[in-house]
């Protein structure tokens, strides 16, 4: 899935986050088929009509109270009047076209690939809460590390973040693996 304005993870993740737990009702295949099957090009910007049926409460905090369509491609003409196409990996880069983020839609979560670093991305869980804020900073997200959080939502910690048990005495700890 192409957007042209991509976004940092503190913009999209939450967007997407509330759209699969709301107006997809967890269903990643429906999801799947209106963000990338049911385009011809891709997007230009996701928009707040993602969150349909998610509580306003939670589209306010994500939003601050403002609402925009989410915006296609599919009405773009090349320059020699053909209908425009996807693109694909052979037909141009992240480094031509300014890209920075990918996002890719899994059955356990939203992988989020540092483009400019890497070329796979930690995995952000679909039951993570919308309204955590994430790091923006490309190195941050590193395959090898847990998506980089930098503030759960108040009164809550992350569901991706177990809390750390104590250590016993003597016993060194050691990092989850995936």
């Amino acid at each position: 899935m192409y957007v042209h304005l991509d976004g940092d993870p503190s913009q999209k993740l939450p967007l997407l986050l509330a759209a699969y737990q709301h107006r997809f009702g967890h269903d990643v295949e429906a999801m799947t088929r209106h963000l990338i099957d049911n385009v011809a090009v891709g997007w230009d910007e996701l928009g707040t009509d993602l969150l349909d049926d998610a509580p306003p409460a939670l589209v306010n905090v994500l939003t601050g109270g403002e609402h925009w369509p989410s915006r296609t491609l599919d009405h773009l003409v090349t320059p020699d009047g053909s209908p425009p196409v996807r693109m694909s990996v052979t037909d141009t880069t992240a480094d031509e076209q300014d890209m920075q983020w990918g996002y890719v839609l899994h059955k356990t979560g939203v992988e989020v690939i540092s483009l400019l670093h890497e070329d796979i991305g930690p995995i952000v869980s679909w039951s993570m809460d919308p309204r955590t804020a994430f790091d923006d900073h490309p190195a941050a997200w590193s395959s090898l590390g847990s998506p980089p959080v930098i503030r759960a939502p108040r009164g809550r910690q992350p569901h991706s973040t177990p809390a750390a048990a104590p250590a016993k005495a003597g016993t060194p700890r050691t990092a989850a693996r995936r």
